[in-house]
């Protein structure tokens, strides 16, 4: 995961009240992250997906979509996120022994982290399995969303 900074929140302004952040004088740089997720599921559930029986259709593939539609409407979900000119967007569902895990990379050119945008990717992916399923299983549990990595650097 990837490492907490101890600073000061930047969304607030000096009465405590929401604030979008300026980001207008910092440099466009080439900006990526990575997250992940994991959604816990029945045995019986996952052989359903695996054999591609749930009744509204490949699990994966929808969740892998959905999750790309997410983390484009980022800002339009987040009050305070900007809107991103997103260069990347891939979302991996992939089934393991206990439930499906779900990765997600984002990337973009600007002036501001696109942590937000795989994050959302994840979770909406999540999400999507959450709901393709629960008229089978009734025991799914949605965790582990988390940040993996972020990175920046110069363009070009």
């Amino acid at each position: 995961m990837a490492k907490r900074k101890n600073q000061t929140l930047s969304h607030v302004d000096d009465l405590g009240k929401a604030n979008m952040v300026d980001v207008g004088a910092k440099p466009y740089q080439m900006r990526t992250a990575r997250a992940s997720g994991h959604i816990s599921l029945q045995k019986d559930t996952l052989d359903l997906i695996r054999k591609n029986k749930i009744k509204k259709g490949d699990v994966l593939t929808i969740a892998e979509i959905a999750g790309i539609q997410g983390g484009k409407r980022t800002s339009d979900l987040i009050p305070l996120c900007h809107p991103l000119q997103i260069t990347k967007l891939d979302v991996k569902a992939t089934a393991d022994k206990a439930g499906v895990k779900v990765e997600s990379l984002a990337r973009c050119n600007g002036q501001t982290g696109i942590e937000m945008e795989a994050l959302t990717a994840v979770s909406i992916a999540l999400l999507t399995i959450y709901d393709m399923c629960k008229a089978v299983d009734t025991m799914m549990v949605i965790g582990e969303i988390g940040l993996i990595e972020k990175t920046k650097g110069e363009i070009g």
